[in-house]
């Protein structure tokens, strides 16, 4: 799962991104609301966390341009205020859950499973491609001779490949979806997923295309 932490305040924002990523969460850090906006409304994520107390638009101003545009990425508000009203308004705009500072972590993570969990329970979450079937609710693939094993990171990169279906994905954006923006990954860490993945797929009708110099693509056209 791929959150976007939206936070100026440094230290907390790097103990948040540290505490989600050690629970096998991807972390995107922004500390600035005009940046999160053009982040969010291009690039999204799974669950979005952002405080109100931003440099450029606010947590609330970024919130309503989000629902005005369509977006329904689930949204947890963090404020340092107390007051009913702030709340409130936050809620208005269209947040869907809200924390107050300072918070512990075990709570900011029980709100993540349950908004993940109520996401779930919406989409039906089943995706096709060549001969495999992936079910994004389960985290489950099944291809021709049954189900296929994926570890999380190769169910996140398929996942990813699969959202750019018949496009080149660059490694960078492949690495900035599995592990998140800024962190420190190996050189080679997205080819071996890659090698791993393109041997569970042999046989399906999935093809993993390599375009040298440029990235990856994912297709069902015999190889």
């Amino acid at each position: 799962m791929r959150i976007v932490l939206v936070e100026d305040n440094e230290s907390l924002a790097q103990g948040v991104a540290n505490a989600l990523r050690d629970q096998g969460y991807a972390v995107d850090w922004l500390n600035d609301g005009d940046e999160a906006y053009r982040f969010l409304a291009s690039e999204g994520g799974d669950i979005a966390v952002i405080d109100i107390n931003l440099p450029g638009l606010n947590g609330v101003e970024i919130v309503r341009a989000l629902r005005k545009q369509g977006s329904g990425i689930p949204i947890i508000m963090l404020t340092a205020r107390s007051d009913l009203s702030d709340r409130v308004t936050g809620l208005d705009a269209g947040a869907d859950d809200y924390l107050v500072k300072p918070f512990d972590m075990a709570e900011l993570t029980a709100r993540i499973r349950a908004l993940s969990r109520r996401r779930a329970d919406i989409q039906t979450g089943i995706r096709e491609i060549g001969l495999i079937q992936f079910n994004q609710t389960a985290r489950t693939v099944i291809g021709p001779a049954g189900p296929i094993d994926l570890p999380r990171r190769e169910l996140a990169l398929l996942e990813c490949l699969m959202d750019h279906s018949g496009r080149i994905v660059s490694k960078e954006r492949i690495a900035d979806t599995l592990y998140g923006i800024g962190s420190e990954v190996e050189a080679n860490a997205v080819e071996l997923l890659i090698s791993r993945l393109r041997r569970k797929l042999a046989n399906t009708g999935v093809t993993i295309r390599t375009a040298r110099g440029l990235g990856y693509l994912l297709d069902d056209t015999p190889a």
